[in-house]
């Protein structure tokens, strides 16, 4: 690398909203304050949940459970004229 033209990388602070800071290193002069972190980000703590605006979640649970009632009745069709062979 040439000398004198590149910016100089050091060790600075990440400094988050929740209170939690960790080092990394940046081109970047002084701290970095951030306003989510992996510590305190609900997909990474598992506290995320879903939000239903439209009532689309709802709606697919309940298409999908007619799918599962429409097969049983299938299955059940099946064995009854399975069984009846049999007799």
């Amino acid at each position: 690398m040439k000398a004198g033209i590149h910016p100089s990388y050091e060790e600075v602070n990440v400094i988050c909203a929740c209170g939690s800071h960790f080092p990394t290193r940046s081109t970047h002069k002084g701290d970095i304050r951030v306003e989510i972190c992996s510590s305190c980000h609900p997909f990474f703590t598992g506290r995320q949940k879903l939000v239903d605006t439209e009532g689309r979640v709802d709606r697919f649970q309940k298409k999908f459970a007619k799918a599962k009632e429409l097969q049983a009745q299938k299955k059940a069709a099946a064995d009854a004229k399975a069984a009846k062979r049999v007799h």
